[in-house]
């Protein structure tokens, strides 16, 4: 999906007020959240990759629910480059 921010998908499916952004930046995939709920969300974090949400969630192994399940790496590959074009980013 798109609006005027760029491309999302939900990361809490029954919740749409959290929505996931995607973006390539110079061939890495990055992500930004946005919270419709608590629009400072959008505004104190920036976009990140993959790479570094994986190594920050190290951190919260044990203390909170796994970060990476709203950072979907698959889901940002297909909306960004479709099926085809997924295999050839990563």
């Amino acid at each position: 999906m798109q609006d005027f921010r760029g491309t999302y998908y939900f990361p809490v499916p029954n919740n749409r007020q959290v929505k996931m952004y995607v973006r390539d930046h110079d061939g890495v995939i990055q992500f930004r959240l946005c919270n419709e709920q608590e629009p400072d969300v959008w505004q104190r974090h920036g976009w990140l990759s993959y790479e570094d949400v994986r190594q920050a969630s190290q951190m919260y192994e044990g203390e909170l629910k796994d970060p990476l399940q709203f950072y979907d790496f698959e889901i940002a590959k297909h909306l960004l480059f479709g099926s085809e074009d997924s295999q050839k980013h990563g």
